[in-house]
């Protein structure tokens, strides 16, 4: 199955979650076990020979695409959460919304200096979560060898947030 085939596997959601938004449903196509596996191979197949010591998966659906990296690549999956949801002493960063501000947090003990990781996660869309993310990981010492994206909304630019950063994403979108 190639890319084009999973971008069919992807549904487009008008108006939501408000008017003027075509909201791009991941759920059918990881619903689908072929083009699931299939998504997740070409994902994880890139990083086999690069020394990946953990995934980093974003709250909520950055942790399907990050465990299943993780169990492909034969790693551990370190999880960024909302603040509050982590058990242990964390460490946070602090990014803007439309109509506010948001953070994230890891637990402080999960990333030693100079760490090989993938940041995983189900759509780029703006790039600021993924980019509070990045400065997190590298506020800990963490070696980002690349953040890694089912789905890219380019029109959006998100990857204008990650100069420096090396970028893949398997599916793009330029509605």
């Amino acid at each position: 199955m190639v890319t084009s085939e999973l971008k069919k596997r992807i549904r487009n959601i008008p108006d939501f979650p408000k008017k003027g938004i075509q909201f791009k449903d991941i759920t059918t196509l990881l619903s689908d076990p072929a083009s699931f596996q299939q998504a997740i191979d070409l994902m994880a197949h890139r990083h086999f020979a690069k020394g990946i010591e953990a995934v980093v998966g974003i709250e909520a659906r950055g942790f399907i695409m990050g465990a299943a990296m993780a169990y492909k690549l034969g790693t551990g999956v370190l999880l960024v959460r909302k603040p509050g949801k982590l058990p242990h002493k964390t460490v946070s960063a602090s990014y803007d919304l439309e109509y506010g501000k948001d953070r994230l947090e890891m637990h402080e003990d999960s990333i030693r200096p100079g760490m090989k990781v993938v940041v995983a996660d189900d759509v780029l869309a703006t790039g600021g979560t993924v980019s509070a993310v990045v400065g997190l990981l590298k506020k800990m010492g963490a070696d980002i060898v690349e953040c890694c994206f089912l789905a890219e909304l380019t029109a959006l630019r998100g990857r204008d947030q990650l100069k420096g950063q090396k970028v893949f994403s398997l599916i793009k979108f330029d509605d």
